[in-house]
């Protein structure tokens, strides 16, 4: 992440495994289960942790019973430390995003659809592949060109089908066009690459769509919401705000708010994550934003939030995931266990 403007880390995340009738195929970062002070989180513990749905009406997203947080929980009760687990569990009953990998979109696509079908939800989902992206920074990498991308996407769609799904559109694409930190000659494929994304999603059946457009700490909405249109915001269900980041949920309604009343009056939904005790404000500005020690967890998913114009509170960000090497922290999106417990803990 480009963390001198104050924007997100976030990396190819680690995919939880889901099996429905036979196994699927599931790339990305592998979770090394932490700091070494606790139980690692391993392949197979999810399952023991007793992991049900929050109510349909409240928060209509899938919680995966297998995530990360849930194999955590099981291998801390695993180990005879049932407070500790029941902090981690705060996390694993909440349904938080799975971000897409690079590798074999369509089997993780379908695998977490059909699950959350098969649940009666919605399937969370962030794709995160844009080439060149995050600068080459923490999360460097993405698709090799806009032709690998346009293929990817083409196997994210077909994964996905008619299923529900709710899926955010790369976190920070736009951001970098706009601060300087992707180079011009990239500028006009990416506007195409977001534009064309946005109108093969919502070709599907039951998809809904939120283009990034970044949080309340970056600079001001006048310089946004024109890439906004020209990535198809117009076509877009709306925008997503705080993604990875830390500003209050107040903070972020009023940064979206200015934005939407630019754009037509597009809906928008804020990542409440990681933000129950707002940014950090201490240290090294340029990493603020990277694993800042002291936060908390912010208002749990839902669609029932304080403003019509915000259609839920989503955890985008997947708590307890690491920002990248900062901090003490290891590589960006692997599990970090002391991390996520003190996020819980914060938040009791």
């Amino acid at each position: 992440m480009y963390g001198s403007r104050g924007v997100r880390a976030s990396a190819a995340r680690r995919m939880s495994a889901v099996v429905l009738g036979a196994a699927l195929l599931v790339t990305g970062c592998s979770s090394d289960g932490g700091d070494g002070s606790d139980p690692g989180a391993d392949a197979s513990a999810g399952a023991g942790a007793g992991i049900t749905q929050q109510p349909k009406e409240t928060a209509p997203f899938w919680v995966n019973p297998d995530g990360t947080a849930a194999q955590q929980v099981a291998a801390l009760e695993k180990a005879g430390k049932k407070q500790d687990a029941e902090q981690i569990r705060e996390i694993a009953e909440q349904p938080v995003a799975e971000w897409i990998g690079p590798d074999n979109p369509r089997e993780q696509t379908q695998g977490f659809t059909e699950a959350a079908d098969k649940a009666g939800r919605t399937a969370l989902l962030v794709l995160y592949n844009i080439p060149h992206r995050d600068c080459g920074q923490y999360s460097q990498g993405g698709a090799a060109d806009g032709n690998a991308y346009r293929k990817w996407l083409d196997g994210v769609a077909a994964g996905i089908g008619d299923r529900s799904a709710t899926v955010i559109l790369e976190p920070d694409a736009l951001l970098h066009l706009v601060d300087g930190c992707t180079p011009e000659q990239f500028h006009e494929e990416r506007y195409d690459l977001l534009k064309g994304a946005v109108t093969k999603l919502k070709s599907l059946k039951n998809t809904q769509v939120y283009l990034d457009a970044g949080n309340a700490g970056w600079q001001n909405p006048d310089q946004i919401f024109e890439p906004l249109k020209w990535a198809g915001i117009e076509q877009a269900d709306g925008f997503s705000v705080n993604v990875s980041n830390f500003y209050s949920t107040e903070d972020s309604i009023a940064y979206g708010k200015q934005l939407s009343a630019k754009v037509g009056g597009k809906h928008f939904v804020i990542d409440t994550s990681r933000n129950g005790k707002g940014p950090y404000t201490q240290g090294n500005p340029d990493e603020r934003w990277c694993n800042p020690p002291g936060r908390a967890l912010g208002e749990t998913p839902t669609t029932k939030t304080a403003d019509p114009l915000v259609d839920a509170y989503l955890w985008v960000k997947r708590p307890g995931e690491s920002d990248g090497e900062c901090k003490g922290g290891p590589k960006a999106g692997q599990w970090w266990a002391d991390y996520a417990l003190k996020l819980a803990k914060a938040s009791s």
